[in-house]
């Protein structure tokens, strides 16, 4: 069937539905499994449901469905990727068409990073007015069987839920029935999906009228009780986020205020003054619904949009609290699911542009210090995938050396760690530099490092030994400690803590002599693994079962 596979090649592609009468004959079909993501949702800290406020990005770009369309990936020069996952709450895949299942591929990257994906629903104009009308205005048989479906869908499809948004007026008929579809739905999804959520757009008030409130008020409220939470259009100024704070009470950060990175119609700041508005909304404690940062790929262009990506999302990070990894194994060759070769092993494989999300690895935080730090994505070497993490830095005068922190842990640490680093120094001169993983672990008086006696590191940093070979038992899966090859440089490392919680992991980079002058240093990073010793010696569960499907032999 042509929404199943691409006329052109028949490769398998993702899809949307348009209308009523697609959604209510959707039924799980054997041409979907590559359309179900086969990545659970990573668990991260603090969840979803804590009281801080969120970051919501809502991804719109030229219609969608572009080359994120192709499961199986695309040649495609230069695409778009999103990465700075760290830094988010919730991915909604946006566009025009009635219901909007994301790209799996979509769901796949974001799942690995712990982020829950959203599609949309979406009725507008007098087509959309119709559709309202034929499902909302008659009995609660009609929109039973809306939501029913939609959760369906995102159960069969495990993403996380939806975005509603209705931009056409209704009748008093069904303008009446909305919000108990909208509590239906969002009871649907919850059952259906664990951490499922239902986020209702700024759009219709409740007397069926089509008019933005830039807020959340009397007019709109009935919507906001009735589901998860609120996405305010674009053209507030402050006075509205303080209405909002007041009316919300304790479910503010439920309120996720609009900020349209295109800057279209008065609002306070788009493009690279992005902050300018999320400065307000969070000194209102409210959240955010970043809407198009394609921006930057859009406006700016493809070709240097990796620096300006980073340099986007470095102007916001002092307003997007991180997330925190805290289930082990944590392993990661920090690939972006693109790149213009694919490396194996240190070795280029395959020269040629590619693009597969589903791909993309764990990636880090993205630290920037203005002049002393830059972390970036380099793609001319990589030791697997498409990419490696370029750290670019400089060592202060009479310093012996930095720590660039590339992840936030927040998890008890087992007894014994293993840790394996796969790196290249750069430059004029590699020789003058060393590098190694440093772990911290939150202060407690209990924690300590090996045995009893020895003395606990000031502010809890630990130096994991260097591990010359892989212990016996483990070989097979160590076996490149101390084996780099195509000028990689490999370590291992081993770590005993007792009654410790972990905090962050760490490159440090050292100088081998003290120096008055600023040092600058270049590092790729290849690979980082923190292993669980005792997990990794219990033999894995043999696979029952196996089948495959859908075969094409070339």
């Amino acid at each position: 069937p042509a929404r199943h596979f691409d006329t052109r090649t028949t490769e398998p592609i993702s899809f949307f539905l348009s209308g009523l009468e697609e959604l209510l004959a959707w039924q799980p079909d054997g041409n979907d499994d590559f359309n179900v993501s086969a990545v659970p949702l990573a668990k991260r800290q603090p969840p979803l449901h804590s009281k801080r406020p969120r970051t919501l990005v809502c991804h719109d770009m030229r219609g969608g469905y572009l080359e994120d369309r192709f499961i199986q990936g695309s040649a495609t020069r230069n695409p778009y990727v999103f990465y700075h996952w760290r830094y988010i709450d919730i991915f909604v895949y946006f566009s025009h068409h009635t219901v909007t299942i994301p790209p799996v591929c979509w769901t796949n990257a974001a799942h690995r990073n712990g982020v829950p994906v959203l599609g949309t629903f979406i009725t507008e104009w007098t087509d959309g007015q119709k559709l309202c009308e034929a499902f909302l205005a008659g009995g609660e048989e009609a929109y039973h069987a809306v939501s029913e479906q939609l959760a369906r869908i995102a159960q069969h499809y495990r993403f996380d839920g939806w975005l509603v948004n209705m931009e056409n007026t209704l009748s008093a008929a069904a303008v009446a029935n909305l919000p108990r579809f909208l509590r239906h739905l969002t009871a649907q999804v919850h059952s259906a999906v664990p951490g499922g959520l239902v986020i209702w757009y700024d759009s219709v008030l409740q007397n069926g009228a089509l008019r933005w409130q830039n807020e959340l008020n009397e007019e709109n409220r009935v919507f906001f009780n009735a589901c998860d939470g609120l996405f305010t259009n674009y053209n507030w100024k402050e006075e509205h986020l303080e209405r909002t704070r007041a009316l919300a009470g304790p479910r503010h950060t439920d309120v996720y205020v609009g900020i349209d990175v295109f800057a279209r119609g008065d609002v306070i700041g788009g493009g690279f003054d992005t902050d300018k508005s999320l400065r307000l909304i969070r000194q209102h404690g409210l959240s955010a619904a970043i809407f198009a940062p394609g921006w930057v790929y859009e406006h700016l262009g493809e070709e240097n949009f990796l620096h300006n990506e980073n340099k986007f999302w470095g102007s916001l990070a002092e307003y997007l609290p991180t997330h925190s990894i805290c289930t082990l194994p944590l392993a990661t060759s920090f690939s972006l699911g693109m790149g213009t070769s694919r490396f194996l092993a240190g070795k280029e494989e395959e020269a040629g542009s590619w693009y597969d999300l589903s791909a993309q690895d764990i990636q880090p935080l993205y630290p920037e210090r203005e002049g002393r730090l830059s972390t970036s994505c380099c793609l001319q070497d990589a030791w697997c995938g498409g990419s490696s993490l370029r750290v670019q830095g400089t060592i202060p005068p009479g310093e012996e050396h930095v720590a660039i922190r590339l992840f936030s842990l927040q998890m008890p640490a087992p007894p014994k760690l293993f840790l394996t680093l796969l790196y290249k120094l750069e430059g004029p001169h590699p020789d003058k530099f060393a590098v190694a993983l440093e772990l911290t672990t939150w202060d407690s008086g209990t924690c300590h490092e090996g045995n009893v006696t020895s003395l606990p590191e000031p502010n809890s940093r630990h130096h994991p030994r260097f591990l010359p070979a892989p212990p016996p038992g483990l070989a097979k899966l160590l076996a490149d400690c101390n084996r780099g090859s195509h000028g990689w440089t490999s370590r291992c490392y081993e770590l005993d803590l007792q009654d410790c919680s972990l905090r962050d992991l760490s490159l440090l980079v050292s100088r081998h002599q003290p120096s008055p002058q600023e040092t600058p240093f270049t590092c790729l990073l290849g690979e980082v693994r923190v292993l669980d010793v005792a997990s990794m010696a219990a033999s894995p569960a043999q696979v029952q079962s196996l089948m495959a499907s859908q075969l094409w032999w070339q």
